[in-house]
């Protein structure tokens, strides 16, 4: 069966498609538009665009206005308040302010009085949220789609191939990786974990036919101060980043659930490892002591590294 294999960049991070069809020119043809739909999403949801709709809603939070949002847009917006809920209100997309204070590029950490200064600007439960007006309870807040929109994208992606007829591929957007079937000859794909300790490295890999992994964790952007490590995924109730675990990495049936099941792990901190358990969901923790656990696919991996 012809195969499509494209590498593209997108939403800050490496891409590609492997995508297996009867015929190669109408494969080359759905990657094509598969690609060009996650180039739209990022134009549309990208906090580093001016144009984008994300920067065009966050000029109205600025002023503690209100606005009207699209059906798309609503159901991010409803998934985003899902989040919130669940997580008793760790994953907040309004989070994203603090970054004014954490500069990672910088080997400093931010003044506790100017972490202060942005919390007023935090919290979901500030913001009234009625399809399909979006109401801003504080000047100065903004939203922040970056905790969902590659997951999302990732399972457009595999939705329209799947439309497309396409039954055997993977989409790999930045390590958000969606599963449309096996392989042509039916042996499972092969998907590598990479190892937080040594990023250049992978720990191994796991089988998967369908469904999604996600992972989520600090280990590509934190400081070190002291001997202190300071990762980049941040409490929006303290504004100072999470402690406990480095990485985690969820296997669920969508890209968006896997990826918002694993950084609410990464957000709840060493209780995190205890409620991924609850879950009964595959999983994999580690910890910043280099302890490691997990279940399903994960423990084989687990039981042989490398």
């Amino acid at each position: 069966m012809p195969a499509c294999h494209l590498v593209f960049k997108a939403m800050g991070s490496p891409c590609e498609l492997h995508l297996h069809g009867p015929d190669a020119a109408e494969t080359r043809r759905v990657a094509e538009s598969v690609i060009a739909d996650v180039q739209r999403l990022e134009r549309r949801y990208s906090r580093y665009r001016d144009d984008s709709l994300t920067s065009a809603i966050n000029r109205v939070a600025a002023v503690s206005g209100r606005c009207e949002v699209d059906a798309e847009t609503a159901a991010l917006l409803d998934y985003a308040d899902t989040c919130y809920r669940e997580s008793d209100g760790l994953f907040d997309i309004t989070s994203g302010v603090l970054r004014r204070a954490w500069r990672f590029e910088n080997a400093c950490a931010p003044e506790p009085e100017a972490i202060a200064a942005l919390l007023d600007r935090v919290g979901w439960d500030r913001v009234v949220w009625k399809r399909p007006f979006l109401s801003f309870g504080r000047p100065g807040m903004e939203i922040d789609f970056g905790g969902i929109g590659k997951e999302y994208a990732a399972d457009r992606a595999a939705a329209l191939c799947l439309d497309a007829g396409i039954r055997n591929g993977l989409i790999n957007l930045g390590g958000d990786v969606r599963v449309i079937g096996p392989l042509p000859d039916g042996d499972p794909w092969r998907i590598g974990i990479r190892d937080p300790e040594r990023p250049e490295t992978l720990l191994g890999g796991v089988l998967m036919t369908g469904g999604a992994l996600a992972t989520s964790g600090d280990y590509a952007r934190f400081l070190r101060i002291a001997g202190r490590r300071y990762g980049h995924i941040l409490d929006p109730r303290t504004g100072w980043p999470v402690l406990g675990l480095v990485s985690v990495s969820v296997i669920a049936a969508s890209c968006l659930v896997a990826g918002s099941l694993s950084t609410i792990a990464m957000l709840r901190g060493r209780a995190g490892i205890e409620w991924l358990r609850s879950l009964d969901i595959p999983h994999l923790w580690i910890d910043a002591e280099g302890g490691r656990g997990g279940s399903g696919v994960f423990a084989d991996l687990l039981k042989t590294p490398g």
